[in-house]
């Protein structure tokens, strides 16, 4: 396949509608055909980048989760009383007793 340029970065191979669309299934989130083509590319353009990255020689520096270092700025936990089921569900858009009801996600049969 053909090298998928965009955004200046060369990537072997572009994502397929057909990825896309999975992505998008696994994602739940529904795509138009357009927003499928807008989405193929930009995809495409970010693992190209991805490659690029891999071209870096990288043996010599050390793996970090942040650029900077963090200090956290924490407090001793302070017990103090809570919402009543009332008052935590006085903004819910429906609930069930106690409990916040929420639309099912996963389909019948599908194992959590």
């Amino acid at each position: 396949m053909p090298p998928c340029v965009g955004h200046g970065y060369n990537h072997r191979m572009a994502l397929s509608k057909q990825e896309v669309l999975k992505v998008g299934t696994l994602s739940r989130i529904r795509l138009s055909e357009a927003e499928v083509e807008k989405f193929a590319t930009q995809l495409s353009s970010i693992l190209g980048y991805v490659d690029k990255l891999r071209e870096l020689q990288t043996d010599n520096v050390e793996p970090l989760a942040h650029a900077l270092a963090l200090h956290n700025v924490l407090r001793e936990d302070q017990p103090s009383p809570g919402l009543t089921p009332e008052q935590a569900l006085a903004g819910a858009p429906e609930s069930a007793g106690d409990f916040f009801k929420v639309p099912r996600v996963l389909d019948e049969g599908a194992g959590a």
